[in-house]
């Protein structure tokens, strides 16, 4: 098992937001939020790329947003028969990143034990998935980490239920450098509102996002850029 740095009491970690390609992922950057990111890397168990930029704030002290894409270049080395994180491989989310372009379609939490908070969600039905450890190389050394993924790959609960990552040695806004953007305020609406509120009072993560009830889910992140307020909300096509 993958040593912690820290006892850090759950938290938001980072925002996921899916795009064709990087580099329509960061012209939106660039166009939508005023900064162009440059950190970033390869998931070889994926076959995926990001960048990322620290968006971190008072309410929110360790959290930064994650632009990714499936890497062209790249197979994955999970099995031909999984899917990778966050439902990426799925063509109504790729149809809908098609249409309008890079979004945010997720959010994932750090907790300080991953396997202890998949078996709280257990005790209320919920399948987060299997733990995986999972790595990546940057300038400032491994960074390494375990993470709750589904063989199918589901988010689950259209994206508002968090993916649970627990981090090791290293966090990524450990080496971030302010990048003039902060997350304020994550809000989560969803027609089940009450088992997401209580998922994430199971995991300890109910005081991180605003959870009310709506008729069809989405993901708001309220963000301080250098355009100013700007909020990024997700996309859900209806059927």
């Amino acid at each position: 098992m993958t040593a912690t740095s820290t006892q850090q009491p759950a938290c938001v970690d980072h925002l996921v937001v899916l795009a064709a390609d990087l580099a329509s992922g960061v012209a939106w950057c660039q166009r939508t939020l005023g900064i162009t990111p440059t950190a970033g890397g390869e998931h070889p168990l994926m076959g995926t790329h990001n960048r990322i930029f620290n968006v971190a704030s008072p309410t929110h002290p360790r959290a930064y947003l994650e632009i990714i894409a499936i890497n062209p270049g790249a197979s994955k080395a999970i099995s031909t028969s999984a899917r990778r994180w966050f439902d990426m491989d799925d063509a109504k989310l790729q149809g809908q990143v098609a249409q309008h372009g890079p979004q945010l379609i997720h959010w994932v939490a750090s907790v300080p034990d991953v396997a202890a908070a998949c078996t709280a969600l257990s005790a209320l039905d919920i399948d987060r998935g299997a733990v995986i450890t999972a790595s990546r190389p940057t300038p400032h050394g491994l960074l390494q980490w375990q993470i709750t993924v589904r063989d199918d790959g589901l988010r689950l609960m259209d994206g508002c239920l968090p993916t649970l990552i627990q981090w090791g040695a290293a966090h990524p806004c450990d080496s971030l450098p302010a990048s003039g953007v902060q997350l304020e305020q994550l809000a989560l609406q969803h027609p089940q509102a009450a088992t997401l509120q209580a998922a994430c009072t199971a995991v300890g993560v109910a005081a991180s996002a605003l959870v009310t009830p709506g008729t069809a889910p989405s993901l708001s992140a309220q963000l301080r850029t250098p355009r100013g307020p700007v909020t990024l909300t997700s996309v859900t096509s209806q059927e």
